[in-house]
């Protein structure tokens, strides 16, 4: 079983060790190889989309994973050109899931502002959280519009702020777990499809 995880500092685990990461504790529950990961603390949709052109991808892969757009929030870019731009983030993972829609999970956007570098960070954290939430609407509804599967770990992050790595942002190891058992069952009904 092949599984490529595609994102920003939440799919790479910026903060913790590499069998902490969400993708590696999710394939290890799976009892599949680990993950191939492209991703980068920092990452927007646009940087993620030029990266991936460099990329040597072994396709068709089992599994997809995509968590992107905190950082096009955070950088205050317009909605719009996120949905645009994710929109085409997940028909290239469609594309390398080998045109299985239903092997392709999209996972919600956290919301930053609630953690202690955002209550530090002098910025409106309710603002913060509805931009977060118009953000995941957005990606909600273009996955059920691909029919790909959909994971919220935006609630299960806003339940305990404090499970973050010493930069007060970046979710543990702990964090990750619930993360990955959230993700589990829907990745395995992705890879029981045919």
């Amino acid at each position: 079983m092949s599984f490529l995880a595609l994102g920003d500092s939440y799919t790479i685990g910026e903060g913790v060790a590499e069998a902490e990461r969400w993708p590696v504790q999710l394939a290890q529950a799976l009892g599949i190889a680990k993950p191939e990961i492209l991703a980068r603390t920092g990452w927007t949709t646009d940087e993620l989309a030029a990266a991936m052109v460099q990329q040597a991808f072994h396709p068709p892969y089992d599994l997809v994973t995509l968590l992107i757009g905190v950082n096009n929030q955070y950088r205050g870019r317009d909605l719009a050109n996120y949905r645009d731009e994710f929109r085409a983030l997940v028909e290239r993972a469609i594309e390398l899931a080998g045109g299985r829609s239903e092997r392709v999970i999209v996972v919600s956007i956290p919301d930053w502002g609630i953690t202690r570098f955002g209550l530090e960070s002098k910025r409106d954290t309710a603002q913060i959280a509805r931009e977060i939430d118009r953000y995941n609407a957005a990606n909600a509804e273009i996955s059920r519009s691909a029919q790909i599967h959909y994971v919220d770990v935006t609630a299960l992050a806003r339940e305990d702020p404090g499970l973050v790595v010493d930069d007060g942002l970046h979710p543990s190891g702990g964090a990750y777990r619930r993360w990955s058992d959230a993700i589990l069952p829907v990745a395995r009904r992705a890879l029981s499809s045919p």
